[in-house]
């Protein structure tokens, strides 16, 4: 299993996910000139190949994809047949992840393409100060509440769809951590559940927290048995004692808009520092262009300190805190303009260089 304690981000700058442009060597090239030091695989919301409930659900039983429509579909009469052959598969491979490679979770190069365009760069021409290796996976609980069966109900509250969804994403996930390990670096992989901002709502009002609580532990605990540091990434507000208390490395948060609200969980806030856990400090606006483009990084840097002060104390000073903190954007950029990305890049870049100088 992962140590935490081992790494140590010291404000280094990384990213969420996705950017607003159509070429993967671009996108390449935009990562690594701006953080260079954890970069991660792009993800284009612009090719008809990806989309973050359907890229890691490929080849999973039951799962269909018709008239632009993505859903689980049981009825089939080889359903059977498909779920026996998927879960002998599943216990060959957890029981040696040294099997995962010639598995049916590996994600294929068509689904990701820039997971498979992002190695091959590291292994051809790593950028100098690499540290570590950042990759990304649709959560489980996003990913059930987001598709549907053949019902049209949330593939959440069908028991088959949901043991083979959670089962099926954590050996990915491992297959993942496994795969960017080629770089020779420590390797983190977040899972993004922006559905977890839901949670209390009349919308999941029957689902109960426990059970959230076990898939993400099932997918976080595959990721820390490959050999990779686990993390959450939830873009808005949530109960952050309950993911505070998870299997988890990384918690990335949105301080741009609720980190008042993060804040307020001190006792779990201090829990999760004291065991080696690492803040990915969304600092960076993605939600409104004017606020995009009206930031400095200096504006920022003191928006950090004033963060921090909150939660500074006799055993947590600034720099203590930065030591255990990325410096990330709030959110992915994949719905913005090119200019808007650039300027959330070039920010994110800019405020990690001044809080290291400042504290570090």
């Amino acid at each position: 299993m992962s140590n935490p304690s081992q790494f140590k981000p010291a404000g280094s700058a990384t990213l969420i996910g996705s950017l607003p442009v159509k070429d993967y060597d671009q996108a390449l090239e935009l990562i690594l000139n701006h953080t260079p030091e954890i970069p991660l695989w792009p993800q284009l919301p612009g090719s008809p190949t990806e989309g973050m409930l359907q890229q890691f659900t490929v080849g999973f039983p039951g799962f269909c994809e018709e008239e632009g429509r993505a859903f689980f579909r049981t009825s089939d009469p080889d359903f059977a047949d498909q779920q026996l052959a998927f879960f002998e598969a599943y216990l060959a491979a957890a029981e040696d992840l040294a099997g995962l490679e010639n598995s049916p979770f590996v994600s294929s190069e068509d689904r990701v393409p820039g997971l498979y365009r992002f190695r091959q760069r590291l292994q051809e021409n790593p950028p100098a100060g690499l540290r570590a290796v950042k990759g990304q996976i649709t959560g489980p609980f996003t990913l059930l509440t987001g598709l549907k069966d053949e019902q049209q109900r949330d593939a959440w509250f069908d028991p088959t769809i949901n043991e083979i969804v959670i089962k099926g994403l954590a050996l990915r996930a491992a297959w993942q951590v496994r795969f960017l390990a080629a770089a020779e670096k420590p390797v983190l992989l977040f899972l993004d559940e922006p559905a977890l901002a839901g949670l209390g709502s009349s919308a999941y009002i029957s689902v109960s927290l426990e059970a959230i609580g076990q898939s993400l532990d099932e997918v976080l605990t595959s990721i820390r048995e490959a050999g990779g540091l686990a993390g959450i990434h939830v873009c808005a507000n949530t109960d952050w004692d309950f993911l505070l208390d998870r299997q988890l490395d990384v918690l990335s948060f949105d301080a741009y808009g609720f980190f008042d609200r993060l804040a307020g969980n001190k006792k779990g806030l201090y829990r999760f520092l004291e065991r080696g856990g690492i803040l990915a400090w969304g600092l960076v606006p993605t939600g409104e262009p004017k606020a995009i483009m009206a930031e400095t990084a200096e504006a920022l840097a003191q928006r950090w300190e004033q963060q921090a002060e909150q939660i500074v104390n006799e055993d947590w000073d600034r720099a203590k805190i930065l030591q255990q903190t990325l410096i990330t954007p709030s959110c992915g950029t994949g719905s913005l303009t090119i200019e808007e990305a650039m300027r959330v890049l070039e920010l994110t870049r800019d405020l990690s260089a001044i809080l290291r100088q400042r504290y570090l």
